[in-house]
């Protein structure tokens, strides 16, 4: 085809949409990258004493047979390990498996039973017949009184940076174990733990460096005279069809898919109509900690993945024993261990205004919930800080995407991605990718693009089922061999 297509971002999004085109064979397009590597939000960083970080906790664990074929070309079989999830959540001086809610067993008597009798109210009561108004009210009329004050209301706050009543629930999907009232009481008596749930009780990581490698990997294997980095897009002008660069240079397209967050890019086009409702999307910021430690760790984590923490003894929602994902993220693993903490941040929930006063309140909260034992073995920190974290499903946000994202489709422009669409419910790397993957087969083929519209879809499906977007791919002409 003729038309000249650009992309804007070299995350996954961007790095799928790349990839698609280049595979099935298309040579005109160009990938702009502000940065000077790829990776986007899943890069990853190795400091000067030579722990690695991830910005984020991310896994790798995918609804796809593309992306998960993908995965192995990039790495190839021997380029990962494997894990079984081993998440918890601490609270009352104590760990409780992940999910919470079918776990309350491990509770203090006096907050189980508090936990089950919501959950038996609920149950005799039979639901009001209601549509819950918000998250806020959802969470109540889920999980009952109990569960939402113990751990759901306060858990959610940390990790969301909002008061539940201002959020919107139609993320929830997959994401969020209900509650079976003869599942929960038959693990209380029979004195189980019930860890099974979740679409990634296994999953995988690069077995070096970090989540960023795979996307590395990615870059690496496209034509590099198609990739540009350190080219910044300060404006975007639909009329003409053109990309305006910090370097001065204007750069001309027929279909442009942009994933920079979805406000940025309309405050930076000449699409008037559209910035006041931009202005109204909500987005929270990441505070990332690395934390180098000497020795072993404790045996009470030594073999978890990453933990939850609801409580206000530490300023973290989670934190990842990241060198359990792959012993060479820290320097010398018969030495040294690794833990990363995240620490969300918005305007009604302020994080310390210095970097100094913020690494002191992880590392007092890594004492307080006896993840480390001494601040003496601490022998490498790390922080930074995302600006766009957690793309916020607020109240509100379905009609204002309904209303913006066709709208720059009709301007030739797609925004796709994590922050690009702003969907929370696919905005994980494979979610992401595909996204990039779908855009490409619409350019190419027409093809409806499933992961971005049809989240229900895609996300309801087993990795043991088809998943009917790669069913779509299988039903395209064949892939050239280019890979």
């Amino acid at each position: 085809m003729s038309e000249r297509l650009v992309i804007i971002g070299a995350g996954p999004t961007g790095l799928g949409a790349a990839w698609r085109l280049h595979e099935m064979g298309c040579d005109n397009w160009l990938l702009l990258e502000a940065g000077d590597r790829p990776g986007g939000l899943a890069a990853s960083v190795t400091d000067e004493k030579g722990f690695t970080w991830d910005l984020g906790g991310h896994v790798q664990f995918s609804h796809y047979r593309y992306f998960d074929d993908l995965m192995d070309t990039l790495l190839g079989r021997d380029g990962w390990l494997y894990h079984e999830r081993e998440s918890w959540v601490w609270l009352r001086e104590r760990f409780v498996p992940y999910p919470f809610q079918l776990n309350i067993r491990r509770l203090p008597r006096p907050e189980m039973k508090e936990c089950v009798a919501g959950l038996v109210r609920l149950y005799k009561e039979g639901g009001n017949g209601r549509k819950p108004r918000h998250f806020g009210e959802w969470i109540d009329a889920t999980f009952g009184e109990g569960i939402a004050r113990v751990f759901m209301r306060p858990y959610n706050f940390k990790v969301w940076a909002y008061p539940p009543e201002e959020l919107e629930y139609s993320w929830i999907g997959e994401r969020v174990a209900v509650v079976d009232l003869e599942r929960v009481l038959n693990n209380i008596f029979d004195e189980r733990d019930d860890v099974s749930w979740g679409p990634n009780n296994t999953f995988r990581f690069p077995l070096r460096g970090g989540t960023g490698a795979v996307w590395q990997a990615c870059a690496a294997r496209l034509p590099q005279e198609r990739i540009r980095y350190g080219a910044e897009v300060t404006a975007v002008n639909t009329a003409q069809r053109q990309v305006y660069l910090a370097t001065g240079e204007t750069i001309a397209y027929d279909r442009l898919l942009s994933t920079m967050p979805l406000d940025q890019l309309i405050a930076r086009s000449d699409l008037e109509a559209l910035k006041p409702a931009a202005k109204r999307l909500v987005h929270s910021s990441t505070h990332i900690f690395g934390i180098g430690l000497r020795g072993a760790p404790p045996a009470e984590v030594a073999r978890k993945c990453w933990m939850y923490f609801p409580e206000d003894n530490c300023p973290f929602y989670r934190v990842t024993v990241f060198s359990n994902y792959s012993y060479n993220n820290v320097p010398d693993i018969r030495e040294f261990w690794s833990l990363m903490a995240e620490v969300s941040e918005s305007p009604v929930k302020p994080v310390p205004a210095t970097a100094e006063e913020r690494l002191e309140e992880v590392i007092q909260g890594m004492l307080n919930t006896r993840l480390i034992e001494r601040r003496e073995d601490i022998v490498d920190t790390w922080q930074t800080r995302l600006e766009y974290g957690y793309p916020t499903p607020f109240l509100g946000r379905d009609p204002l995407l309904n209303e913006l994202l066709p709208a720059l489709d009709a301007a030739g422009i797609a925004s796709r991605g994590r922050f690009g669409a702003w969907r929370y419910e696919v905005s994980n790397q494979d979610h992401s990718l595909m996204q990039g993957v779908e855009w490409a087969n619409r350019v190419l083929y027409g093809t409806e693009e499933l992961t971005l519209w049809h989240p229900e879809i895609v996300n309801a499906v087993r990795p043991s089922l088809k998943n009917p977007a790669d069913e779509m791919l299988e039903s395209l002409p064949r892939a050239r061999a280019r890979n």
